[in-house]
């Protein structure tokens, strides 16, 4: 045999390695959504509050707004919704929520105990409007602007450093 026929398999190798070095250094949450720049799927949910009052995206077009997808099971959602909540006490900006592969009773629950920011709050139940919006996990949050266009994507749950640095200067850029 020749030597390079043993070097190919070695050199195929070496490569295989290199894309999994590179894979695994990659940040999941920095996973840029098909959706970016697409218009808000179209909706029509209840309302938490009120099964009989529904919600549609064209109900929230003409307006910013952010929809923030959670759930009473979400460990992550608990770590970000005192964030939420005083963001919601300060921001001109309604804060909308999708209660995502939830209970009612457990969603109403969870939002009497820690607050609730939400200027409406969605009934996802089987989670059908989330598949649309492409989340795969809660927390997740989006911001659409006034169009209806979505125009960023938070995987998991919104910090104090993503809230100043991305999210509120987009929000002033959006409102401009």
């Amino acid at each position: 045999m020749k030597r390079w026929q043993y070097l190919l398999p070695l050199a195929l190798f070496a490569v295989l390695l290199g894309f999994l070095a590179v894979g695994l250094n990659l940040n999941p949450r920095e996973v840029p959504s098909p959706l970016i720049g697409k218009p808000v799927p179209a909706f029509e949910l209840a309302r938490l509050d009120d099964p009989a009052v529904k919600v549609t995206q064209a109900d929230l077009q003409g307006q910013v707004w952010i929809l923030n997808v959670w759930a009473s099971w979400c460990a992550a959602c608990r770590e970000e919704h005192p964030l939420l909540v005083d963001f919601a006490r300060r921001s001109t900006v309604p804060l909308y929520g999708l209660n995502y592969k939830d209970k009612r009773n457990d969603g109403l629950a969870w939002l009497a105990r820690f607050g609730n920011p939400y200027a409406a709050s969605l009934f996802d139940a089987d989670g059908r409007v989330g598949i649309d919006f492409g989340v795969y996990g809660v927390p997740e949050t989006f911001i659409i602007d006034k169009q209806g266009v979505i125009r960023f994507k938070q995987i998991g749950p919104v910090t104090p450093e993503v809230l100043r640095d991305r999210i509120e200067p987009l929000l002033k850029q959006l409102n401009a």
